[in-house]
């Protein structure tokens, strides 16, 4: 049985940290796991800059409020659904994902959750398993399915790699020259495509 893992930012939906960086104003946020591979360090230097500019969830949480899926992927959603299971798997949080999940359609989601303390500030994050994207994908596979996966993003590379068939979507111009063994894709009617001929395989 073949199971298609996604990615959620940047390929669902627009980077919400990115978002979060216009609407704020400060420049510094619109690093992602797109320029940065070590998630964790990542996220401890985002957290500071909030601390340090006294933001907290409920001002993210108000810029992702606006945030609509990218155009097109809830389409892709929906028809990709109906052919096979589909499991996003995000390191993002539940704090910032489930607004997004509702216009989705409620597709199933794996991520991760924030430390907030009782004054909105968030204090931390807590990871559901060491590199969680890789990790799902070979407990996926350990109990007989077959994984197909995509994303956009350094931290996607392992599960992409680890699976039956991986691709790239919306991916940066370096990762594609890094890695141009794995298929792009750029429009989700040539992705669909793709997955359907893995599934078919």
């Amino acid at each position: 049985m073949k199971i298609v893992c996604l990615d959620l930012e940047g390929v669902l939906v627009p980077e919400i940290w990115i978002a979060f960086s216009k609407a704020s104003g400060i420049l510094e946020l619109t690093r992602t796991t797109r320029d940065e591979p070590d998630y964790d360090k990542l996220m401890n230097w985002r957290l500071s800059i909030l601390k340090e500019h006294g933001l907290g969830l409920k001002e993210i949480q108000e810029t992702i409020a606006t945030i609509d899926p990218i155009p097109g992927a809830k389409e892709f959603l929906d028809e990709l659904r109906a052919l096979t299971q589909v499991i996003i798997i995000s390191d993002t949080f539940e704090q910032f994902a489930m607004p997004l999940m509702k216009k989705l359609g409620y597709p199933t989601l794996f991520c991760n959750s924030l430390d907030v303390a009782d004054d909105g500030a968030i204090t931390g994050f807590q990871m559901r398993c060491e590199q969680s994207k890789l990790s799902t994908v070979k407990a996926l596979q350990s109990i007989g399915f077959e994984t197909i996966a995509a994303g956009d993003s350094f931290n996607d590379l392992g599960m992409i790699q680890a699976g039956k068939t991986g691709f790239l979507f919306k991916s940066t111009d370096q990762i594609k020259k890094d890695y141009p063994q794995i298929p792009a894709f750029e429009e989700y009617g040539e992705f669909l495509d793709a997955i359907k001929e893995a599934l078919a395989r």
